[in-house]
């Protein structure tokens, strides 16, 4: 286990970034950093070191932040997770920048129509917020609902996407 800890500041607040061998393994806001040590403790066993976060995921995130808001597309990640997860996880990524989805048509993408509370529940497990975009989803009615990081940062987010007005 290489796993590292960086911080990066970004305009809507710091964020821990945690890589295993240059892999993006976690990525929160430092304020909520129980839940992502909880995570990393429960998957790895153990806490990172701390140091700097690798260079090329700080150009990534600093690209994202100044306006190039797909930049996040290509970013090499490890989720860990269940194989339900996962599938949750990957359908995240699948979602564009600038777009929302429901927590319903999340459930249909991946091929489980009845999960949607499942699907909730991991979308709110996901260690590596923004890249994975679990922000990108709403409820039904297009009602901002369910961010880890508060509704604030998730309007944020999504207004610095162009998801939202």
């Amino acid at each position: 286990m290489d796993l590292q800890e960086g911080r990066f500041a970004s305009p809507c607040g710091e964020l821990t970034v945690v890589t295993n061998q240059g892999r993006l393994v976690g990525l929160g806001f430092t304020d909520g950093d129980a839940l992502l040590r909880r995570s990393l403790s429960r998957r790895f066993g153990g806490q990172p070191e701390r140091g700097a976060a690798p260079k090329a995921v700080l150009r990534v995130l600093d690209a994202y932040f100044g306006g190039k808001v797909e930049a996040l597309d290509d970013l090499d990640v490890d989720t860990g997770g269940t194989p339900f997860q996962q599938r949750v996880w990957c359908a995240l990524r699948r979602i564009p920048a600038g777009r929302t989805v429901a927590y319903r048509d999340l459930a249909r993408t991946i091929g489980a129509p009845d999960a949607v509370r499942a699907v909730g529940a991991a979308n709110g497990a996901n260690p590596i917020g923004i890249v994975v975009p679990c922000h990108r989803v709403i409820a039904a009615d297009g009602a901002l609902q369910g961010y880890a990081y508060g509704l604030d940062r998730k309007r944020w987010l999504l207004k610095h996407e162009s998801a939202i007005a």
